[in-house]
């Protein structure tokens, strides 16, 4: 967390979160650190569907045709953290922490994670972490601050 801090510090850019299956755990990362005021813009909690779409305007159709848990449903989180704050990166999550909620197809400890910025392209990327519900969140934590880490110019 201390490289992410130093990184958008140095640039002087500020980050916003959109988290579902982590419930406020990647804002609550950045804000332990002192001084994260100066990189920490703001943060979105949507873990139900209508919050999504109401706060950072995901589109219905895109929960209805690809399910919450989604690499579209990450982007247009992101995205619309980015849109609904002066933050200059966001990153959201969106997944199954379990231990119920899994399917064949979107088995528990599915991920996605989504990145967008003001300079550069929307991302998403697949993870299939481990472990029980704690642990699951607490690897999502730790990949988004780093994914975040990676998108910076």
């Amino acid at each position: 967390m201390q490289a992410l801090f130093d990184a958008l510090k140095q640039r002087g850019l500020m980050m916003a979160t959109a988290e579902s299956c982590t419930g406020g755990m990647i804002g609550a990362t950045v804000t332990d650190l002192p001084g994260s005021s100066e990189i920490y813009e703001r943060g979105f909690i949507t873990y139900s569907n209508e919050a999504k779409q109401e706060l950072l305007a995901v589109p219905f159709e895109l929960l209805e045709e690809h399910g919450a848990v989604s690499p579209q449903v990450a982007q247009a989180m992101a995205e619309g953290a980015l849109e609904h704050s002066n933050a200059d990166i966001a990153v959201s999550c969106t997944g199954i922490a379990g231990p119920g909620g899994g399917t064949d197809t979107k088995p528990v400890g599915l991920v996605y994670i989504g990145i967008a910025s003001r300079f550069g392209t929307t991302q998403s990327f697949e993870h299939h972490f481990t472990g029980d519900r704690h642990a699951v969140r607490t690897q999502t934590v730790d990949a988004a601050l780093n994914h975040v880490l990676n998108a910076l110019p």
